[in-house]
């Protein structure tokens, strides 16, 4: 299923955990897997601990100090910091589904990574049955 999604800030991590939880309790999976899938070459998706806000901004802190935004890049957009930096998250993950639930860790969430907003944005989510 198709979501759409407005980033707010050049950089930001956006928790979609409670989403993707939506969508397996919708599909009556018992069993399987959940694949989110971002569709863009500077966003991404990651999945940590979402207990802390901290840790976010040291994720996007720590991201800017190795590849920062105004780098000596070829890329004529400006935005080669953000490639980098979605190439690193990921355009997908996979989550097991077990008793009709996400199998992630007590501290962990799922985040749509923007690293070239704000925009308009859109990810999906595919649920499989075992």
């Amino acid at each position: 299923m198709r979501h759409k999604i407005q980033t707010t800030k050049p950089q930001q991590f956006i928790d979609i955990t409670s989403k993707v939880t939506e969508e397996v309790k919708n599909s009556n999976v018992r069993d399987g897997i959940a694949i989110i899938y971002v569709p863009h070459t500077t966003a991404g998706v990651t999945i940590n601990e979402n207990a802390d806000p901290d840790v976010v901004s040291d994720i996007i802190s720590t991201l800017n100090k190795t590849y920062p935004v105004n780098g000596e890049y070829l890329h004529f957009e400006g935005n080669s910091h953000a490639h980098i930096k979605a190439s690193l998250m990921g355009s997908s993950c996979v989550v097991m589904i077990q008793d009709s639930k996400l199998l992630l860790g007590t501290w962990q969430g799922i985040y749509f990574c923007e690293f070239d907003g704000p925009r308009n944005r859109e990810y999906y989510v595919k649920i499989i049955r075992d």
